[in-house]
């Protein structure tokens, strides 16, 4: 699933023709690929060929995930309890100005530091300083509680985000009809329904960790169950996957917003695999 290439190829052996099913891959710097021989016609069950070995350059692709999650919790059980506090602001700061960046906020990283770190607040709208504070402390108790995924979590992280700068919607599904762009949302009324179905997929589903916060967050962002502030809170929902399961979080950055964009534009299939693809470049150096 990441940086694939599938094909079909003819060769010629004689006068007669036979098929093949290619399928390159890459692992770390190297450019894998796989043939699966399927006859002197192309098969009608070619999509489940396809599947199998998709399937084989997704168990590679775990394997690396595995190794990015186990040289992490080794590094993670070196530090001292003060330390890992210290790391977790530092993480706090990043994320939340780089995900209040992407949805409009004008804190700037540094000013970021200053109100969460050493609690001054800029000459800044007030609204952003307040939201900038209130999604930090958010994610520091999501990064010390494990709770299970539920309605009442994620309307609790939204009422805690957006309740003072935003009373009017901070804490509640959305019952009225949203669009993003061109994008649509499902009819509000389908919207606690639609949310009960991910949180059953979230807390049931045997996939990948990984991946699973990949197909959660797009899920989520699709669903848009909110007014407003819901790439903020779907972007909470996969790192609390990811941390609470013992993987490294993924910070998606706003300098390279317009790549995640365009990935939620191209499907599930398509966000998994930018996902997957960013996740592991983002720690290259924990599987090489």
């Amino acid at each position: 699933m990441v940086t694939t290439i599938m094909r079909i190829i003819k060769r010629k052996k004689g006068t007669k023709e036979y098929y093949y099913l290619q399928h390159s891959f890459r692992e770390h710097k190297k450019v894998i690929t796989r043939e699966k021989y399927l006859g002197k016609k192309i098969p009608k069950n070619l999509d489940i060929i396809k599947k199998e070995l998709e399937s084989k350059s997704k168990d590679v692709l775990y394997e690396m995930i595995e190794k990015i999650k186990k040289s992490f919790e080794k590094e993670w059980s070196t530090y001292p309890k003060t330390i890992k506090e210290k790391v977790k602001e530092q993480i706090a700061i990043a994320f939340t100005y780089n995900t209040n960046a992407i949805e409009g906020s004008t804190i700037t990283l540094e000013e970021a530091r200053e109100i969460i770190h050493d609690k001054i607040a800029p000459n800044k709208p007030l609204r952003d300083i307040k939201e900038t504070e209130a999604h930090s402390k958010v994610f520091l108790k999501m990064l010390d509680n494990k709770e299970e995924i539920s309605h009442n979590l994620l309307l609790e992280w939204h009422k805690d985000v957006f309740g003072e700068t935003k009373p009017d919607i901070g804490g509640k599904y959305r019952d009225y009809l949203v669009r993003v762009g061109n994008y649509v949302a499902p009819d509000w009324q389908d919207v606690k329904k639609l949310m009960g179905q991910l949180i059953k997929f979230i807390n049931q589903d045997k996939l990948n960790v990984v991946e699973l916060s990949a197909r959660a967050h797009y899920r989520f962002e699709s669903i848009h169950p909110f007014g407003d502030g819901n790439g903020r809170i779907g972007r909470l929902l996969m790192n609390h996957i990811l941390w609470h399961n013992g993987y490294p979080m993924l910070i998606i950055e706003y300098k390279k917003r317009r790549s995640y964009y365009k990935a939620l534009q191209k499907g599930e299939e398509g966000f998994v695999n930018y996902f997957l693809r960013r996740y592991l470049s983002v720690n290259k150096k924990r599987f090489q």
